[in-house]
């Protein structure tokens, strides 16, 4: 199984891109992990919420084939512990899955199009972050799952 992150826009912070580069290549031990940047939409100021949202809408789900299973990265998602969320790709792994797919939104959020397509949503905290800051965030909570369910000792440091 292949684990893709895709997010819209560039991280600008050297030192979160160094920690998101470091974390990705710790992941790739133990799955093949693929992180997708969507360039950020230029003239968004001449654009409403919801026109920028469909427009990030369409260029996420170009990014999809469709025996993708895509899970949103959302507020109003189903949260986990650290144990939990481990359990969480070890199902989809069971299932027998090509490729699991997240997606960390625009400012705004996903279009009606990108939830009817999604096949669930997760929340990472209640708080809120910075998108750049979810990437990593995410990406290391990947990499403890993963240790975790090889039992190995980086959970518990």
């Amino acid at each position: 199984m292949t684990i893709k992150l895709i997010a819209i826009g560039k991280t600008d912070n050297k030192q979160l891109q160094q920690l998101i580069n470091e974390y990705t290549k710790r992941l790739g031990f133990y799955i093949k992990f693929l992180l997708e940047i969507i360039p950020d939409i230029k003239n968004t100021k001449n654009l409403s919420e919801e026109q920028q949202k469909q427009k990030e809408g369409e260029l996420i789900l170009n990014k999809l084939i469709t025996t993708d299973v895509l899970i949103l990265l959302d507020e109003n998602g189903k949260q986990f512990d650290s144990v939990g969320f481990s359990s969480y790709l070890q199902k989809h792994m069971n299932s027998g899955i090509k490729q699991l797919v997240f997606v960390i939104g625009g400012p705004y959020g996903f279009s009606k199009d990108v939830y009817n397509k999604s096949n669930g949503k997760i929340s990472l905290s209640k708080m809120t972050f910075s998108h750049q800051m979810i990437r990593l965030f995410f990406i290391e909570q990947l990499y403890r799952g993963f240790t975790i369910l090889k039992n190995e000792p980086y959970h518990h440091r």
